[in-house]
């Protein structure tokens, strides 16, 4: 069996269990293998949890591509990247357990590094998108990228947080409007002569 699936069915274990109830055990039944196998290939729990870590950056980028690809307008392009981003936590558990791996990330200096680069490569994604509005017109002339992405970025880790505590509506609803909130002061006013003619 591919690794890659491994690892998406790991990912999956750790959305209903978070990544303390995790066990090779668990994700060899799931899988159809014997734990052993498992660590033969990854050596140990914490070393099936490093490569999940270090795929996610792979995944992060391939996300972007796919995307882009399927979807036109770079804000169209944009939310939808943010909202298939989140889709893993799809319930205020689900969320609760990847926000206790979060945890894991921010202390643990290997785990770190890998969600260093899941954010930067997010963050690139997002400035380049918004970047190709302000090219094409979308957003205003003039408009920082940079700090607009972090502000995009701010929005959607504060409203997946929100939305876990006081549960309205779903995630990708919420992250919609979010994303929006976050756009409006920069999209570019419609051309009144235009609206204007009979």
């Amino acid at each position: 069996m591919d690794d890659a699936v491994i690892l998406r069915t790991t990912a999956e274990v750790v959305g209903r269990v978070g990544p303390a109830g995790l066990t090779l055990a668990v994700v060899a039944r799931e899988v159809g293998m014997v734990p052993a196998t498992l660590v033969q290939r990854f050596g140990s729990k914490r070393g099936l949890l490093l490569a999940l870590a270090e795929q996610s950056a792979k995944d992060a980028g391939a996300l972007f591509g796919r995307t882009r690809s399927e979807h036109e307008p770079a804000l169209e392009a944009l939310v939808t990247l943010t909202v298939e981003s989140m889709a893993p936590m799809a319930s205020p558990e689900m969320y609760a357990n990847h926000l206790a791996f979060l945890c894991i990330d921010l202390t643990d200096p290997q785990f770190h590094q890998h969600a260093l680069a899941v954010h930067q490569v997010q963050g690139q994604a997002v400035e380049s998108l918004l970047a190709e509005a302000v090219s094409t017109g979308a957003l205003r002339t003039g408009t920082d990228v940079v700090a607009l992405a972090r502000s995009v970025q701010a929005a959607t880790a504060g409203t997946g947080l929100m939305w876990a505590l006081d549960r309205q509506g779903t995630l990708a609803q919420r992250l919609r409007q979010g994303i929006d909130t976050a756009l409006s002061p920069h999209l570019q006013p419609p051309d009144r002569s235009t609206l204007e003619q009979p």
